[in-house]
């Protein structure tokens, strides 16, 4: 007699399967890539937590440490590549300390008020993007990324001058030879830039904490010597007077060389030493990271910064020129001014001597590489802010987390290392590059800010004559720095900085290009759907848990997660009685800006899937949501979906992808694949995944000449449309 089968029944007689595998479940203990990970970078942080905000942002002090050293510790080498650069012409290293005194103090002054005008941040790229037109903004913003390269590259390199300065010129891992001695030197600076990789990646607090102790014994021992510098020769000012004066009248009276080759000669040093003004624009950069109130915090930073590296810069100069300071090979000017002065102290044979200046040149190696810190806060800030213009790909305004922008500082440290392993780490070269890029940002900011204290003017602003005299001599001032520069150093090494600098404004027009297609394309499935408005009274009854149920993932309300619902209603009909939305709220750079931004972010969500839910029970399903704030969509939405598997049993999750008419490697690098790796991860915990298709038409591509030539005028044309 054969035996009656209840169809009705979940389990219809069939044997269990085996499991090949065990199901990983929530809570698990993480393996040893998971252990190690934690271990370097430590535990994620609690969204849930409200003071989160204080333990990644930044006082005025440690904002100071973290920003300020980049400018800082340009004094190690900008102020020495001046000096030497001015030859024989050392009486005028006294103009060139005031000069750089007072451009540090100009450009400073620009800052603060571009901090009271733009709080949230954003620094160069913000302000030329809001006052100049996005795509004068781009080229701002690019910039300023090879710029934060660049001053990674350039302070590792020169902490390694000043460390392997100490240790002998003969000290090598691969044998004797200068040459061994260089990649020995390149082989530590690569291992400083990975080590400022990891600690970035714990977070922007954690990382300038560990460095405050070398910012702080540095600001100790340049004070000594700079003080003890000039204290020596206090007795002497006048004769010192005397003397620079009677050599500026001989120099004026050379017939060859006279008013035009002094100005010359001062012009080119000056343009050497304007890597010592790098790092200012740091703070505006970093608004996101100071504590609140930001724009008095910022603002205390910005005096900090500008009267500590105004006096250290200008200081050291004056030191090179009282002491009578040689370029020795092997060694920094400032190891020869440091030993020059323990000599003249009477220090120069003693233990005591020598202690000062071993702890004088570690402090600076050390600075040097806390000053690489700039690249890694700021870099990947600049990029995030691209990244949510669509000026860089999207996922650049992720945040890990432990809410570092660890996208943006990989790439950070991947340039810097190829940009150390392409110079050799020689900080003459890399100096040559460094400081074009930052008085391209400098002078459009500085134009930025003329033309909007010009439309201030048409306000009845009281203010507008001081800041637009101010902004005047700012701008003045950058655009001739910028003009000497690119005119001293473009054939010796300036012109790769800038082809380097269009490269990337190419490739940003390209991306943002692609990105404006796509949203086109898309914005017909907004028009038909995301308005859609079923009719009749919604079925506001609850959810059953036993019955079939469709959980669909979506994001912001559009006509693509509208699309995703219906196709999902269509994929099995009058199948299912019930619908769930799924969404996660993810913490990006772009939201997380205060105290508040994850109970923002929350909210938003939550309107966002009422949309979705009203619109299901108006098609006549019982409907409701579940969401979860985050840092990892993938992570969070796979912990949604096993607690939708959990409350509705017969569930099957849906989610939309994009599908491209013809897959390319730059779609695939542009847009990201969260629908495929959370079906790759729920296909171990056995849970049903649908990804539903949203095409996307391509055009036909063009087969004749004429035809290929007309799409790149479409395309270029495309590029450069406001």
């Amino acid at each position: 007699m054969s035996e009656t089968i209840d169809p009705d029944k979940d389990s219809h007689n069939l044997p269990e399967l085996p499991e090949i595998a065990p199901v990983v479940t929530e809570g698990e203990s993480p393996g040893l890539t998971g252990r190690v990970k934690t271990w370097l970078i430590g535990k994620r942080r609690d969204l849930a937590d409200e003071s989160i905000f204080t333990h990644v942002s930044l006082v005025a002090f440690l904002a100071w440490v973290g920003l300020g050293a980049d400018g800082l510790s340009s004094s190690c080498y900008g102020p020495s590549e001046a000096f030497q650069h001015l030859g024989e012409h050392g009486y005028l290293a006294i103009f060139l300390a005031l000069s750089t005194i007072g451009t540090v103090f100009i450009i400073s002054s620009c800052y603060s008020h571009i901090i009271e005008e733009f709080p949230s941040g954003g620094g160069g790229y913000l302000v030329a993007s809001k006052l100049l037109g996005k795509h004068v903004g781009v080229i701002s913003g690019c910039a300023l990324l090879v710029d934060y390269v660049l001053t990674v590259t350039t302070s590792i390199a020169a902490s390694g001058d000043a460390i392997f300065g100490l240790l002998g010129a003969d000290f090598s891992l691969f044998g004797a030879g200068p040459e061994n001695v260089q990649k020995t030197k390149v082989l530590f600076e690569s291992a400083a830039i990975v080590l400022l990789i990891i600690l970035n990646l714990r977070g922007v607090k954690e990382s300038v904490k560990a460095l405050l102790p070398i910012f702080l014994l540095f600001l100790v021992t340049h004070v000594i010597l700079i003080g003890g510098a000039i204290l020596l020769h206090i007795g002497n000012a006048g004769h010192i007077v005397h003397t620079i004066s009677g050599q500026l009248t001989d120099a004026l009276h050379q017939p060859d060389f006279g008013f035009v080759g002094m100005i010359s000669v001062f012009l080119f040093a000056y343009s050497y030493g304007a890597g010592t003004y790098t790092g200012i624009e740091a703070v505006s950069n970093s608004m996101p990271v100071m504590r609140e109130p930001r724009v008095r915090t910022a603002k205390r930073t910005m005096r900090y910064m500008a009267y500590s590296l105004a006096l250290t810069a200008g200081g050291l100069m004056v030191a090179y020129s009282l002491l009578n300071i040689p370029h020795v090979e092997d060694k920094t000017m400032n190891q020869t001014l440091a030993e020059s002065f323990m000599r003249d102290v009477g220090l120069g044979g003693s233990g005591l001597g020598g202690a000062f200046i071993l702890i004088t040149m570690i402090c600076e190696g050390a600075l040097l590489f806390v000053a690489a810190q700039a690249g890694f806060i700021d870099g990947p800030r600049v990029m995030a802010n691209m990244a949510q213009d669509s000026w860089a790909p999207h996922w650049f305004a992720s945040l890990s987390e432990r809410l570092a922008s660890q996208n943006g500082i990989l790439l950070m440290g991947l340039s810097a290392l190829a940009a150390l392993w392409y110079t050799g780490g020689a900080v003459t070269t890399l100096v040559i590059m460094y400081s074009i890029n930052v008085f391209i940002t400098f002078s459009l900011s500085m134009i930025g800010m003329c033309k909007h204290w010009l439309h201030e003017r048409k306000e009845n602003n009281p203010l507008w004559r001081r800041r637009l005299a101010l902004f005047a001599v700012g701008g003045a001032l950058c655009l001739g720095i910028l003009s000497v520069n690119i005119y001293e150093k473009f054939w010796v090494g300036g012109w790769i900085t800038l082809a380097v600098t269009a490269v990337c404004v190419t490739i940003s027009f390209l991306i943002h290009a692609y990105y404006r297609q796509v949203v086109g394309k898309l914005k017909r499935l907004d028009d038909t759907l995301g308005l859609i408005d079923a009719p009749g009274e919604p079925n506001d009854a609850e959810p059953v848990a036993n019955q079939p149920t469709a959980a669909i993932l979506v994001g912001g309300y559009s006509g693509l997660g509208v699309h995703t619902l219906l196709n999902a209603v269509r994929f099995a009909p009058n199948h299912f009685k019930n619908v769930i939305f799924l969404s996660v709220g993810v913490v990006d750079s772009g939201n997380f800006k205060g105290a508040g931004a994850v109970d923002d972010l929350q909210q938003h969500t939550e309107q966002t899937l009422g949309k979705y839910v009203d619109l299901a029970r108006r098609l006549g399903f019982p409907s409701t949501s579940l969401m979860s704030i985050g840092t990892d969509a993938v992570e969070q939405l796979e912990i949604l979906c096993r607690e939708a598997n959990q409350k509705f049993p017969k569930s099957i999750l849906f989610a939309g992808q994009l599908v491209f008419q013809k897959d390319t490697w730059y779609q695939r690098f542009l847009h990201n694949q969260t629908a495929h790796s959370l079906q790759r991860r729920l296909q171990w915990s056995g849970i049903p995944m649908v990804i539903l298709p949203t095409r996307v038409r391509e055009h036909s591509e063009p087969k004749t000449f004429r035809e290929k030539l007309t799409r790149l005028g479409d395309i270029v044309r495309g590029l450069f449309r406001a």
